[in-house]
């Protein structure tokens, strides 16, 4: 007899849901995590806090409301780091609350500790106090998350030279950042800080950043980054950070050298499987700490799962949540569909970017026609009543079923109203449910009928010519 039926490694998005849902199909579940880390890197580091972050910097900057007011408008002119955690530390206090309470009420046993492998079926908790305790679970769900990466030739000292956690912790908003790192840790957190007034340098070893997005929206973002004063060096490498006592100077490999306060590195993420002892398990991880699995999250010994950043890409809060859910259920021989395929990317730099489906660079890859359709937010009234004259929403449509191919949008609620075009594709609609459909006036959401309409239209014209 097992002490427990399901043991989950981790209440980070995809612990917390995988435990939930084992708990929900009548299953004795537990959570491993450390006293001070309830709700795992996302609500105590990363994702929680963060956006947290990004929500005080437009709030108090008044960053939102220039348009309307003018370039010098701020709600407060000298911000603290003591004005932007006050926000953060109340929301993860919250959040973390909620967790507990949805921990408590589903039954779920919190384990307070770090765990490892002792065997195939048993782990070794340790509470931080030297002492230990034992458990065995029939299934084990391994969702530990990750740390930043850290390059072993950089001094880090959590103050100069810093980590993306490292930025909660910074005893004041420094007037300059150098950011080495151009993925979306590094461009996000650029963003907040230029929004703030410091002066910003990106580092990027490639040709360009978030090489993943449609280039019409990232040349977008470069676009309002630079109006913020953000300097970017591309096709550029950090040799060596220089530590002096009012900061810190990037030596590059191109012999630049460029001072700053504090410098940020966005060098990616290292998964924590390395600290569980999984040889002990039969496992093994990866140079980054990644543990491999099949499309229903088994590991090599069938009885552990593993879910969420540990496993890689895409490594989000939302698909991790999916993936725990859905690990629990097969792990309870309980049926449940697979993920969806379509997966929204939020990307909460200011201005904010999302989409969904594929890019105009991959229709174009692949040979598959489309036809494209805009709207701009300085086009529709609830634009100019927020004072957002930079979003657009793009719209990639098939001319053979006017089928919708990708939703690309950029600017003010880009994570929120990406979710309609999900939703249309999802169910293979076709835009001529957008052209057709009334929208609430005066609202961002009517972006889709007007780009819809601007497709609908070319593709008209095209027909005409072709006749």
């Amino acid at each position: 007899m097992y002490d427990y039926d399901i043991l989950v490694l981790g209440s980070g998005p995809s612990g917390q849901k995988a435990a939930i849902a084992a708990a929900k199909l009548d299953r004795r579940a537990a959570i491993v995590e450390k006293r001070h880390m309830i709700g795992g890197v996302c609500i105590n580091t990363g994702t929680i806090p963060s956006k947290t972050l990004r929500e005080a910097v437009l709030y108090l900057t008044g960053l939102s409301q220039r348009e309307m007011y003018g370039q010098s408008y701020r709600v407060k002119d000298d911000i603290t780091v003591a004005d932007l955690t006050s926000r953060t530390q109340h929301v993860v206090g919250r959040e973390i609350d909620v967790i507990r309470n949805q921990l408590a009420r589903n039954r779920v046993r919190l384990l307070t500790g770090t765990a490892r492998f002792q065997d195939p079926h048993t782990l070794v908790v340790d509470d931080g106090t030297g002492h230990e305790a034992r458990y065995t679970a029939e299934k084990v769900i391994v969702a530990v998350g990750t740390r930043p990466a850290r390059p072993n030739t950089v001094d880090f000292d959590e103050q100069t030279i810093i980590d993306s956690d490292g930025i909660l912790a910074l005893e004041r908003v420094p007037q300059s950042l150098i950011v080495v790192g151009a993925g979306v840790i590094g461009i996000e957190y650029a963003s907040m800080f230029a929004a703030l007034g410091a002066k910003v340098t990106v580092v990027e070893r490639r040709e360009r950043m978030l090489e993943f997005c449609d280039l019409e929206i990232v040349e977008a973002l470069k676009y309002h980054l630079r109006d913020l004063a953000v300097t970017f060096r591309f096709g550029e490498a950090v040799a060596a950070v220089e530590r002096h006592p009012r900061g810190a100077i990037a030596v590059l490999e191109s012999g630049k050298r460029i001072p700053a306060d504090t410098v940020m590195y966005s060098a990616g993420r290292q998964g924590t499987a390395d600290l569980l002892d999984v040889e002990k398990a039969g496992l093994s991880a990866d140079a980054r700490g990644r543990i491999e699995v099949n499309d229903h999250f088994q590991t090599v010994v069938p009885h552990i799962y593993a879910v969420g950043d540990v496993i890689g890409f895409p490594a989000l809060a939302s698909t991790s949540m999916e993936q725990g859910r859905l690990a629990a259920h097969h792990a309870c021989d309980e049926p449940a569909h697979d993920m969806h395929q379509l997966q929204p990317i939020g990307i909460y730099t200011i201005p904010e970017i999302s989409f969904v489906g594929r890019s105009e660079d991959e229709l174009t890859e692949s040979r598959t026609p489309f036809e494209v359709g805009i709207a701009r937010y300085r086009e529709l009234a609830r634009g100019q009543i927020i004072g957002d004259s930079y979003g657009m929403l793009k719209l990639l449509v098939s001319p053979d079923d006017r089928r919708l191919l990708g939703v690309h949008v950029f600017g003010t609620g880009a994570t929120e109203i990406v979710h309609i075009g999900q939703a249309v594709m999802g169910c293979n609609g076709t835009i001529d449910y957008l052209v057709d459909t009334v929208f609430n006036y005066p609202t961002l959401a009517e972006s889709y009928k007007v780009a819809a309409l601007d497709a609908m239209n070319k593709m008209r014209h095209v027909a005409r010519m072709s006749i």
